[in-house]
């Protein structure tokens, strides 16, 4: 393990009601996937009751250079962003700023007047104007109706990744929004989860109320409130030796691997999925959210708040078990665990928890006051390791 900053010191396993057998297995698994080559490297961080318990680098940080594996490592989290982005959206409506029910519309125009799009019998697409509109709520939920090109093979799928929506790191937010105020949606506002560029949008939405950057906003309001020093949408040419890199070919099937230029500032600062950050920052962040939204004397929102977004939104909207499976309910950058059985994975009532497509994934479990962050660069194996990591962490328990 390596000395934590201020606010989660380090704690012997069984201090914090952990098993050091369950840890080790824990290691042992995931030194197994990097000893078999389907693995670079990857860095684990456990934390209970506010101390880290778990903190280990296995494998290497970079195949190409052979460079092991540190705590500090700089991994791209993609849609861990997201989280990221809905904690500082709820900033803004603790202040006022907005209200759920209000339609993204009307504070940003070109998102006013949107179309559905269904599909005919001989595979054409219609448009019809939308009987809703998307709100705030929706965009957190992932309810609004927009979607990803990677999604799907559908024609308004098609649509997106002819127009460049999915991750195009060379437009802006603001440019982002006019291109999908163009095209269709791909059901009505409200009546189906579908995971999408929501968080994007709402990364615009906080430049319009804010007046600033997306970057600058969270680097203002969040990062360096937290102590979050090594996350942000690029990573400086001083730390590039520390960024985390995946085998360049798919070991299980030999296609290339492509992540993001995160070396250099893009223009789109994704907040659906641009940021790069440590376990160390990310679980920082992540016990913030554990403390109800406190950490280090730094408050970033109420523990009301948090347990609204950490609450399931979707009731009885349908969609999401399709994608994630039984058991599983959304709430406002989250997905949240409904019932102790039927999701085939370990977990608690109210455990929160996401992930990111290149392979990194946290849950937090307020009932047992535990945080949990994984950071690889390994995306083909993203669908086993979430479940092999919740298993595993919660193997750990000792009392």
């Amino acid at each position: 393990m390596t000395s934590a900053n201020p606010g989660l010191p380090l704690a012997h396993p069984e201090a914090v009601g952990l098993s050091v057998a369950g840890v080790a297995r824990l290691k042992a698994a995931f030194q197994s996937e990097i000893d078999r080559g389907l693995l670079p490297g990857c860095v684990i961080l456990i934390a209970r009751r506010g101390r880290i318990a778990c903190f280990e680098a296995l494998g290497q940080r970079d195949p190409g250079t052979a460079a092991a594996a540190a705590p500090d490592d700089i991994y791209r989290i993609y849609s861990m962003t997201k989280p990221i982005v809905s904690t500082a959206t709820m900033m803004l409506f603790e202040e006022g700023r907005f209200l759920l029910t209000d339609p993204i519309g009307a504070y940003i125009p070109e998102l006013a007047r949107l179309e559905v799009g269904t599909v005919g019998a001989d595979g054409s697409l219609e448009r019809a104007p939308a009987k809703g509109a998307p709100t705030i709520q929706d965009l957190l939920r992932h309810t609004s109706g927009f979607t990803y090109g990677f999604t799907g093979t559908g024609p308004i799928n098609k649509l997106y990744t002819e127009e460049k929506i999915d991750g195009y790191r060379g437009q802006s937010n603001a440019e982002l929004v006019q291109k999908l105020g163009q095209l269709p949606l791909i059901a009505e506002p409200g009546t189906l989860w579908a995971y999408s560029v929501s968080t994007d949008v709402l990364g615009r939405l906080i430049e319009v109320i804010s007046g600033k950057t997306l970057g600058e906003f969270l680097h203002e309001r969040i990062f360096a409130p937290l102590g979050m020093a090594d996350t942000g949408f690029s990573v400086p040419e001083s730390r590039h030796g520390r960024l985390a890199e995946p085998f360049p070919k798919d070991p299980e099937t030999g296609q290339p691997v492509v992540l993001h230029n995160i070396r250099r500032a893009p223009r789109f600062e994704s907040g659906g999925g641009g940021l790069a950050s440590t376990a160390l920052d990310y679980a920082r962040f992540l016990q913030m959210s554990l403390n109800g939204g406190t950490l280090d004397g730094v408050r970033l929102l109420s523990r009301k708040t948090i347990e609204f977004m950490t609450s399931d939104h979707l009731g009885t909207i349908p969609g999401l078990a399709a994608s994630r499976g039984p058991g599983i309910g959304f709430g406002l950058g989250y997905s949240v665990r409904l019932t102790r059985g039927i999701a085939a994975a370990q977990g608690s009532v109210g455990t929160y928890a996401w992930g990111g497509a290149a392979g990194t994934r946290f849950l937090v479990d307020p009932s047992e006051q535990l945080i949990a962050v994984l950071m690889n660069q390994a995306p083909w194996r993203r669908l086993h390791y979430t479940p092999l990591f919740a298993n595993l962490v919660y193997g750990c328990f000792a009392d």
